[in-house]
């Protein structure tokens, strides 16, 4: 796997509520990644962004919703989910400041 791919799997953390608390909780953390990236891609992006060992990595399909646009009806786009669990030992930090 070249660093090129790895380094465009990963789109953004997803940062929501559930998510949040998922982090603290359970040390596990969302993204969203490519539609066509698999689990071991994804495993091995966030092992070597982030320097840390990942336990268990679970994706799913998110289905875009259908929103109107003044007269006519459009969908928004599909994306995909990765959840990525973390060793006990282990955490990502994403304030980083310099």
């Amino acid at each position: 796997m070249n660093a090129e791919r790895l380094m465009m799997v990963l789109r953004e953390p997803h940062t929501s509520e559930k998510a949040t608390v998922m982090a603290d909780k359970f040390k596990q953390f969302t993204f969203k990644v490519l539609k066509t990236a698999t689990k071991t891609e994804i495993k091995m992006a966030v092992e070597h962004i982030f320097n840390v060992k990942v336990k268990h990595v679970s994706v799913i399909n998110v289905k875009g919703k259908a929103k109107r646009f003044k007269q006519t009806s459009g969908k928004r786009s599909d994306w995909k989910k990765a959840f990525v669990s973390l060793h006990a030992d282990q955490d990502i930090d994403f304030t980083v400041t310099e």
